[in-house]
């Protein structure tokens, strides 16, 4: 015990490791507390959304307090779909700031609702936003820099290398416990203040725990590539250097490099033109025969073949199935987009095996339910409740049955809700590979410090 306390007190003693670790402390804190505050902003403004909704509900009600047409009810009402933050978000937002992450949809072509909202600012894509992640991943890995840089060369450079190499315990054993103690006071400035933003957000404990441990894994990698340089270098000015030298390589140049070559390996459109297409297809239908885009329809839903003709310049079951049919006809490319994406994040995901800053990352993404995955699984939802929609109008429309109050009364409702987060395995796997590479590097080169 009282070794360790010698270790603390020589740790502490050194003003730019107490400045390091009191100011990692605070960014942590200020990083906790804009993602709790991100988080309560997009709640309170899906609650405003939700308020609006009701509204314009409640004013297409009025209107058929005696009835109506069913076609013009599902044209005219908006249905509300939502996807509120996990608990974890706080910790890392993700896609939620580039997404949308609520929608209003109606009766019309799916792929055009989806996508019309698809736009990205770039300024905020690039930024990105000052959460949790941002400090473990491009923060942290500094002050493990400020704290390791000097281990050997701050004993060589005072010349009580000599005397720590004559000392009874075995030369890797003090090198392991002065750098398991630093590692301790960097975990414990970056978890404390996670736990109380966690413990406010309502994180499940468990989770809570995967990203302490993908925290503690992805600074054991870099504590170990700090020794083993800290060990190889014979000033501290060099230690500083080299370290600095391999964080811009290992967290800002291959990341990047492998985005790119990603992105030239697997393009991809923008959601914007599948959205287009689909109108697109839509305008084109206002000129065809009547019986051209029924035939359409009738290729993908086949249990409406029976009704009775449209005849008339205009009928509701031709304008939704122009619609539907619309859709039908750019369900490849939507497919081809969609695979396009995922290949992209699988892509990405296997690069965490190289790259511990893009592992990190995906774990904790996945954790908060603000990766592509979650993305996709909203759209999901709100693909299965537009085909709800479809099921409950289709038989006033295709039928034309009368449509009267009860019938809106009995509209369908969102149930969707976000699956939550997820335990990304692989990545959790990465991290503990890469943080056993950079420890057993440490510890090799530490075995052979040079005393002179």
């Amino acid at each position: 015990m009282k070794t360790i306390q010698f270790e603390l007190r020589l740790a502490l003693h050194s003003r730019l490791a107490a400045g390091a670790l009191a100011l990692l402390l605070v960014l942590t804190v200020l990083a906790v507390w804009s993602g709790l505050h991100a988080v309560s902003a997009q709640r309170a403004a899906l609650a405003r959304i939700a308020v609006v909704q009701r509204d314009d509900v409640a004013a297409v009600a009025q209107k058929y307090r005696d009835g109506g047409e069913a076609g013009y009810a599902a044209y005219s009402t908006p249905h509300l779909t939502v996807n509120p933050p996990a608990p974890l978000a706080f910790a890392a937002f993700g896609q939620r700031d580039v997404q949308p992450y609520a929608l209003r949809v109606r009766l019309l072509g799916l792929h055009a609702q989806l996508y019309e909202s698809e736009s990205i600012n770039p300024e905020l894509a690039a930024a990105g936003r000052f959460d949790f992640a941002f400090v473990l991943v491009y923060l942290a890995p500094l002050f493990v820099i400020a704290l390791m840089h000097d281990l050997v060369a701050g004993e060589r450079e005072a010349g009580r290398l000599r005397l720590v190499d004559s000392l009874p315990v075995p030369g890797l054993r003090l090198w392991q416990r002065r750098i398991a103690l630093r590692l301790g006071l960097v975990l414990a400035a970056l978890l404390l203040p996670f736990a109380v933003g966690a413990a406010g957000a309502g994180v499940v404990p468990g989770d809570a725990l995967l990203v302490a441990l993908g925290a503690a894994l992805y600074l054991a990698f870099w504590f170990g590539v700090a020794a083993a340089v800290a060990a190889l270098v014979r000033t501290s000015a060099a230690g500083a250097a080299v370290l600095l030298a391999v964080f811009v390589v290992l967290t800002l140049v291959l990341p990047t490099f492998v985005n790119g070559a990603i992105g030239r390996a697997v393009p991809v459109s923008k959601g914007a033109e599948l959205a287009l297409a689909q109108r697109q297809e839509v305008h084109n239908g206002w000129d065809l025969p009547k019986g051209v885009t029924m035939t359409k329809f009738f290729r993908t839903h086949p249990e409406w073949r029976d009704t009775a003709p449209v005849t008339g310049r205009f009928h509701w079951k031709w304008y939704y199935a122009m619609h539907q049919a619309g859709d039908d006809a750019v369900a490849t490319q939507a497919g081809e987009y969609r695979a396009a994406l995922v290949a992209r994040d699988d892509w990405t995901r296997h690069s965490g095996w190289l790259l511990p800053s893009v592992a990190v990352q995906v774990l904790l993404h996945r954790l908060a339910d603000t990766d592509l995955a979650g993305q996709l699984a909203y759209q999901d939802r709100i693909a299965a409740f537009h085909a709800r929609l479809r099921r409950f109008f289709y038989p006033y429309i295709f039928n034309d049955r009368p449509f009267g109050p009860a019938d809106f009364a009995s509209l369908p409702t969102w149930q969707g809700s976000g699956a939550g987060g997820g335990v990304a395995l692989p990545a959790l796997a990465a991290l503990g590979v890469l943080a056993g590479l950079g420890c057993a590097a440490g510890a090799v080169r530490l075995r052979r410090v040079q005393v002179l």
